[in-house]
């Protein structure tokens, strides 16, 4: 029971990720703020939450909002007295090259991969301060070696990973340990409904990948909440300021 009645906010929650991070923290004692636009994946999620004996609020909204990020942590406040963990999980993947990006693209992932990452933790911090804290940004190595075609993911990603480094700079000497994880590929369904845009079978797509990996297969969503949680933790207790690659020993190429 690493998070027993501590105050956890998951954005994505409804994700392939945020779903196995709601289930992992509820099984180990947490308070869950579930964060993500799709309120009734969230209930679902926050249901089965519940059958745990998890304690649950659903936050539903929109990620590009400032507004939003900021009621999201005003929420877990109120319910629960204070945030001790804020896993800043969710994000999407607009592909294109810098030709085939548009404004829309390029505003889309720098509002909801970083924006929201950098409001969320301005409302959270002075909260953490009070007692200490964890937070744990999703970063990826696509934003650490970019990749191909990508580059409105790839820049917005690699500004959370410059961020996390100053946050977890600053915040150390107030008690409060900011980390990323940078995954490589995983399966969710963020990552097959990609495929079938292409007009890709995901399943085989999937085979594909997976022989790419030095381990094996990419990653599953219980391999990358794993570590999460572990960075959460107390365990982690002296990690601070550190951007996590978990590849499978996979490099980013192309």
């Amino acid at each position: 029971m690493r998070f027993k009645n501590k105050a956890v906010v998951i954005t994505g929650a409804a994700g392939g990720v945020g779903q196995t991070l709601v289930q992992l923290f509820a099984k180990e004692g947490a308070h869950i703020v579930l964060a993500d636009r799709d309120e009734a994946g969230c209930v679902s999620v926050a249901n089965r939450a519940e059958a745990l004996g998890a304690k649950t609020i659903v936050v539903a909204g929109d990620l590009s909002e400032k507004e939003y990020c900021e009621a999201v942590i005003d929420r877990c406040v109120q319910q629960f007295g204070g945030v001790d963990i804020l896993l800043n999980n969710a994000g999407i993947i607009p592909r294109g090259t810098i030709e085939e990006t548009t404004d829309e693209m390029w505003f889309s992932a720098m509002n909801v991969n970083l924006n929201a990452v950098f409001f969320l933790c301005r409302a959270a911090i002075p909260h953490m301060k009070k007692s200490g804290g964890a937070i744990v940004n999703t970063s990826s190595v696509w934003g650490t070696y970019p990749g191909p075609k990508h580059v409105a993911y790839c820049t917005s990603k690699g500004a959370v990973a410059a961020l996390t480094k100053n946050l977890g700079r600053d915040c150390a000497p107030l008690g409060i340990r900011v980390n990323a994880v940078c995954p490589h590929e995983i399966n969710t369904p963020m990552i097959r409904s990609g495929f079938e845009r292409r007009g890709l079978d995901p399943n085989k797509a999937i085979e594909e990948l997976n022989k790419t990996v030095p381990l094996g297969r990419i990653a599953e969503p219980e391999d990358i909440a794993d570590v999460i949680a572990f960075l959460a933790s107390d365990q982690a207790r002296y990690i601070a300021g550190e951007c996590v690659e978990v590849t499978g020993a996979k490099p980013v190429s192309g």
